[in-house]
């Protein structure tokens, strides 16, 4: 699929980061888009950013309030995405929405761990299977399921667990290999990427707090994510006991603003390279020069891939700043 114009791509996770970017330059191309989020004010500006840039004549952009962790929003959004669009098919699905948290068996809650799974490997099978049946209606088709380099290395630092996220991004590499298969054999015109992304600049620090919270629209912090917070100051070496509720707030904040700040590639950069990867036809979308780079340390010394000295020495080679 080289030439998208004309063509109607769903996004999930399109108020924000690599999601608005995605659906920006899919815009641009020339794409009509139906795109959820849980934000409505992300949303919205995602929006008018893209009508601010002047839409071109037919195009057409609707955005739907969906919790991708939900079924029943999932079908409904599907229904939506058919009404308002007058059609029985689209052509693209970009699985992108997530959130992290849940990082530690023995730190975080179960409602936790599970809401960031249901999310970031639920939502992808959920959304799916709701839009497969008008993704085969289309002459071609395209999925395009957002994993990690967690998928593959399930780490971000020697002392921060990634359970529910890394366990949610393998099972999202896993499905989108075995489609490749899937659909080779039943449905030859749909083709099926995996996005692996190393550190990207976006949100998502910020994002998790406010879906972790219940509320999507505060980044207040609940005093369950403080407590937790400071469990993982601890495990960290650090004397937590030292610092106020404001305090560990703070190096929270600050830490989602180095995230997003200080990523060595920006979610518009990432987004053009998962739309060229699509439109190569790529099955496998590594985004970032640090996500090569761990891909090929992870294969080239698998059973040292979670030493500590493996981290150090791959944080300081590929100037990784996550979780140091």
């Amino acid at each position: 699929m080289k030439d998208l114009s004309g063509r109607l791509a769903v996004v999930t996770g399109g108020g924000s980061g690599m999601g608005r970017e995605l659906v920006r330059q899919l815009v641009a191309e020339g794409c009509s888009i139906a795109t959820c989020d849980v934000s409505a004010s992300g949303l919205a500006e995602t929006k008018r950013l893209c009508e601010q840039e002047r839409l071109p004549q037919g195009l057409k952009i609707t955005t739907h309030i969906v919790d991708v962790a939900d079924e029943a929003q999932v079908l409904k959004f599907r229904d939506e995405v058919g009404t308002l669009h007058d059609t029985d098919r689209i052509h693209l699905l970009f699985n992108n929405a997530g959130i992290g948290g849940g990082s530690s068996m023995f730190v975080n809650s179960r409602d936790e761990w599970e809401r960031t799974f249901n999310i970031c490997w639920g939502g992808v099978y959920l959304c799916t299977r709701a839009f497969l049946p008008m993704l085969q209606k289309a002459d071609k088709g395209h999925i395009i399921n957002t994993s990690s380099v967690n998928g593959f290395w399930a780490q971000i630092g020697v002392h921060i667990p990634q359970t529910a996220y890394a366990a949610a991004k393998f099972a999202v590499k896993g499905f989108s290999e075995a489609l490749q298969t899937d659909l080779r054999l039943n449905a030859p015109h749909i083709k099926c990427s995996v996005v692996m992304p190393g550190h990207i600049g976006t949100g998502i620090a910020s994002n998790t707090g406010r879906v972790q919270s219940g509320n999507t629209e505060s980044d207040a912090l609940t005093p369950k994510q403080i407590e937790q917070a400071r469990a993982r100051i601890k495990a960290m070496g650090m004397d937590e006991s030292k610092l106020s509720n404001a305090q560990v707030e703070q190096m929270i904040r600050e830490r989602a603003r180095k995230f997003l700040e200080e990523a060595p590639m920006t979610a518009a950069q990432a987004a053009t390279v998962i739309l060229d990867g699509v439109k190569e036809d790529r099955w496998r979308i590594l985004v970032g020069e640090d996500a090569k780079k761990i891909d090929e340390w992870v294969r080239r010394t698998p059973e040292q891939a979670y030493d500590v000295d493996f981290f150090e020495r791959f944080a300081a080679e590929a100037g990784w700043k996550i979780a140091r």
